[in-house]
């Protein structure tokens, strides 16, 4: 189950969803006023702030590397059958139609399933998409589980030798930071194949131009 509440057009999602199944989704007049950009008190997520590799370089990065660009952060695997991909091909949709102000955003895709999304794979994984701004990140036991706790996001991974048997469920959502690495909103349902790509655009450009360095 999810728990979602809106403000004003944003959709903030809480909970955990399977991998298999779709977290609900508002993204109906998605229409960001410039105040809808702090995030209202209790906002469910945290802070940008981790420590995992980056499947491109192999090297450590933290959440101070990526200050300066708006960052989206989304937790999946790459042997994820539908939601993963879904979202990555809607988020290089939205990356196209931002035109310039994409090269301003990076989206973060956290492996939940470290134990085969090796380095390799997963970079092997988001090449597929044909997107320089996707990052492929993989953690540590600890590391991983740091950043899950500090969105409120859950995940599990039950391996098995029969593929068919080896179980990854993971929240669904998208988290979206400010240049500061600070809260702005959350998009839930970008795995759907009838979410509104302009108005996330819209949405995300608007944070681009109101977080202009």
């Amino acid at each position: 189950m999810s728990i979602v509440i809106r403000r004003r057009g944003f959709a903030q999602a809480l909970g955990a969803a399977a991998s298999g199944l779709m977290l609900a989704g508002f993204a109906d007049g998605w229409k960001l006023a410039p105040g809808d950009l702090a995030p209202p008190p209790g906002f469910g997520f945290g802070s940008l702030q981790f420590t995992l590799t980056d499947a491109e370089t192999g090297k450590t990065v933290t959440a101070a590397d990526f200050r300066g660009k708006i960052v989206m952060l989304y937790f999946g695997y790459t042997n994820c059958p539908d939601m993963c991909p879904l979202t990555l091909n809607n988020a290089v949709w939205v990356f196209r139609r931002l035109g310039p102000k994409a090269a301003d955003i990076r989206f973060l895709f956290v492996t939940v399933d470290p134990g085969r999304d090796t380095l390799s794979v997963l970079k092997s994984y988001l090449s597929k998409f044909s997107h320089t701004d996707l990052v492929g990140l993989r953690g540590t036991d600890a590391e991983l589980a740091s950043v899950a706790a500090r969105m409120g996001a859950r995940y599990s991974v039950h391996p098995s030798r029969d593929p068919e048997k080896y179980a990854v469920t993971h929240t669904a959502l998208t988290y979206v930071f400010n240049r500061d690495g600070a809260p702005a909103f959350s998009i839930t349902g970008l795995e759907r194949s009838d979410i509104d790509l302009n108005g996330i655009a819209r949405d995300l450009g608007h944070l681009v131009s109101a977080n202009q360095v």
